[in-house]
Formats: C-alpha cells, sequence, structure tokens
C-alpha cells in the first residue's frame, strides 16, 4: 500500500490553479480544514481516496477542488460527463452544486445537477449541450442513463459523498450498476461518515489502492455539540415541542412520518409559529423554496422527516429537536450534524417518552455519546434555559403558498425504487 502524503497547512501549498485559489481566497478561506487538509494532497495526485469525517467538515472542497483542477481545460462531448459525483439527497446534490459553482466557473468546468423532482426533459438538455461534471442522486441518473441521455464511459473521476447514508437509503444495487458502467482506470473518491460493511464492499470492490483519511477517529459526535434527552411524558410532548419550536431563534425538528410532520406543522401555525415542512411527500420546487425560506429566517421552525438529516447547512443554527428519537445512533449522528457545523457549537435534544428511555440509553452507547437526561414539563424553567422555550403567541400565521400541504405527484406513487 503506498503511504499517504503529509497533510498541508495552507492551500497555497497545494498544486491547485491559480483560478481556484484565488477564489478560495475571495471566498475568505486560506486554511484547510482538517479533512481537506488531509486528502488533498492524494488527490490531487489522481489517487484514490477513502474519506471518513464528521458531516460540516468541509468534505465538499475535499473532493469538489481536485475534480476541477482535473476537468479544467477540457470539453465534455454531448451525454458524455468527464467527472460524476454521486449524493443520496436531492438536497445534498444541490448544496454540493451550489458550493462548487464558483469554483467550477473560475476555471470554465459545467456543472449540471441531475436529481429527482425536477424535470427530465429539461436536464436531458443539459446533459445532451455537454457538461463536464454532473452531481447526481442515483436513481435520476439510472433514469438518465436508461434513456440514452447521459454515458459514462468517459468518467475519468467519480466521487460517492456520504456513502453510508446512500447504503442505508437502498441505494447499493444502483450505485454499484452506475460505478460498474465506469471505467476501472478512473479515479474514486469516497467520502462517508461511517464505514460499515456495506461501504467496505464499495471499497473494495471499486477502489485501488486508496488512500485512508479518518480525522474523527471515534467516529462519534462533534466536540462542539451538546446533548440532552428530555423525559416527557405522552401528554406534554406535543406542547414541550409547540414551546420549543417557539423560541428565539431557528430550529430543525425531526418526526418519523410524512403526516406527523404536516400535522405538526399546521398546529405550529395556528398557535403563531412561523414552521415550514420537508419531506419526502412534498415536490422539489416546495422542498427548494421552504429551504430557501428557511436559510432566509422566513421560516424559523423547519419541521421535516430524515429527508433533512443530510444535504442542510444553515450558518447558525444552534438547535436540533428530535420530538420522535431517531431509528439508530447513525441516523441520531447525521440529524445532530445539522447544528455545530464548522466548529460552531450547538445542541441536540431528544424528547424521550417513558417506554423509550432504554433505547435511547443504548443508542447514547453506540454513538459514544454522554447526554444529559433531564425530566422537564412545558412550562419548566429548566427547559426554557436548554432551549429557549417559550409561549407562542397564539395568533395564527400564514406562510406563503409554496408552502401548503400537497400530496406527492401522482408519478411519483408506488414506486419500488427509492428516490432522493
Amino acid at each position: 500500500m503506498t503511504p499517504a502524503l503529509p497533510p498541508v497547512a495552507s492551500f497555497q501549498e497545494l498544486d491547485l490553479p491559480a483560478p481556484l485559489l484565488n477564489t478560495l481566497a475571495r471566498q475568505g478561506l486560506s486554511t484547510p480544514s482538517a479533512i481537506q487538509a488531509a486528502t488533498l494532497p492524494d488527490s490531487l495526485t489522481g489517487r484514490d481516496v477513502l474519506g471518513r469525517s464528521q458531516t460540516g467538515s468541509g468534505k465538499t472542497l475535499a473532493f469538489g477542488l481536485p475534480l476541477l483542477a482535473r476537468l479544467r481545460g477540457g470539453s465534455a462531448r454531448s451525454r458524455h460527463p468527464r467527472a460524476l459525483v454521486l449524493a443520496p439527497t436531492r438536497e445534498l446534490a444541490q448544496q454540493v452544486t451550489d458550493s462548487l459553482a464558483p469554483y467550477a466557473r473560475s476555471v470554465g468546468v459545467r456543472l449540471a445537477t441531475v436529481v429527482g423532482g425536477m424535470s427530465l426533459s429539461r436536464q436531458a438538455r443539459s446533459l445532451h449541450q455537454g457538461v463536464e461534471l454532473v452531481v447526481a442522486t442515483p436513481g435520476r441518473l439510472r433514469d438518465l442513463i436508461e434513456r440514452g441521455d447521459c454515458m459514462l464511459d468517459e468518467v475519468g473521476a467519480a466521487v460517492l459523498d456520504e456513502a453510508d447514508q446512500m447504503c442505508d437509503m437502498g441505494f447499493m444495487p444502483q450505485v454499484t450498476a452506475i460505478l460498474r458502467q465506469i471505467p476501472a482506470d478512473g479515479q474514486r473518491m469516497l467520502f462517508s461518515a461511517t464505514l460499515d460493511r456495506n461501504v467496505d464492499a464499495l471499497v473494495r470492490r471499486f477502489l485501488q489502492d486508496p488512500v485512508v483519511h479518518s480525522v474523527d477517529p471515534s467516529a462519534g459526535a462533534v466536540t462542539t455539540m451538546e446533548h440532552h434527552l428530555l423525559q416527557v411524558s405522552a401528554g406534554d410532548k406535543k406542547a414541550t415541542a409547540t414551546r420549543i419550536a417557539a423560541r428565539d431563534g431557528q430550529v430543525i425538528m425531526f418526526l418519523d412520518t410524512k403526516r406527523a410532520v404536516d400535522a405538526m406543522v399546521e398546529h405550529l401555525l395556528a398557535n403563531g409559529v412561523r414552521a415550514g415542512r420537508l419531506h419526502g411527500g412534498r415536490s422539489q420546487p416546495q422542498r427548494t423554496r421552504t429551504l430557501r425560506q428557511f436559510k432566509e429566517g422566513e421560516v424559523t421552525a423547519l419541521v421535516a422527516t430524515n429527508v433533512a438529516a443530510r444535504g442542510i447547512h444553515v450558518g447558525g443554527l444552534d438547535l436540533v429537536v428530535n420530538i420522535d428519537p431517531p431509528a439508530d445512533h447513525k441516523d441520531y449522528l447525521h440529524r445532530g450534524g445539522r447544528t455545530a457545523r464548522a466548529g460552531e457549537s450547538g445542541s441536540v435534544v431528544t424528547l424521550v417518552l417513558p417506554h423509550q428511555n432504554r433505547e435511547m440509553s443504548r443508542m447514547m452507547d453506540h454513538a459514544r455519546i454522554d447526554a444529559k437526561v433531564t425530566q422537564v414539563r412545558p412550562d419548566d424553567a429548566e427547559l426554557a434555559r436548554l432551549t429557549g422555550a417559550r409561549t407562542p403567541s397564539g395568533v395564527p400565521v400564514r406562510m406563503p403558498a409554496a408552502d401548503a400541504a400537497s400530496p406527492a405527484p401522482r408519478a411519483a406513487r408506488g414506486r419500488r425504487r427509492p428516490r432522493r
């Protein structure tokens, strides 16, 4: 196994094209994050890279800069992209595109985002015009490949972003089928918060002599994040969540089902909280508008299913609330990863019913988290101290029509393949 190159202390030490260095400077970036400092020296030489780091650690530039450096100066043929990034959710794919766009412009690289919920024909037209870099979710990319609108035989570099989440969401067969169509002598980069059995299978099958970088060996929680298990009674749970949502500041709140999210949002709006919903039953334009409303502060409480557990970054967000506890410790870590990003501080609060205490204790052990346990009622001073909870105004608010509840598009119902 070829040893890894030493990490760098600044972007200037790297063999990056001048336009990329200039764009980094304009973005106010001079010092790479830990995962960037570790992986960039190797990835820029064309080596296969396996990177593990917590969410919010700067993985997008860790793979994006070497991709763009590689693509600079070349032109893609119609329907034949030269590089590919696969992401598990539409939101994460769009975030990758948005993050890389100014860097891509600086080196003349054309980008296309290929995700479900958006116009298939428009995405096909973009590919026909020729793009160097495609950022895609697996389901929609397979659709375009099957239609003959995208061919992967000229892809020289491929990235799997959040590989563990793609495996957890059932995309393993699609990801495998896609990677089989990419030339075997190309570069592969795989980034993941955890390296479980499914991810290991992808590494062994598709990466050649990869250099491995793990900048958070514990794979546990961010050290700037506080964790609280708030024990509540079933009768107090909704009122507790409502008072937290009414805090002076933004919050992301997670529930298990689309129906529960819709019901909570209607309840919060009726009680004076500017709430928005995010789940798989919403069209992609609705999801995009709701995210924009949240990032701009028009929505203060974003209520979501696990669709929001990856790919959402809102600067300064300091609170995530699990109204319904997550299914496992990995979901817990990724939900919590919406706060305390890039060195900021934040708190993750989970409302725990009496029958859930034992399971939550086991989950915290698996996640290697020392959570503080507190029994609360809706009007407790301790709840207000921990979360900023307060009494909502009670004056109903109306959000723009874009956030009205709507069923899934007819074409999306009954699909068996996961479509994100």
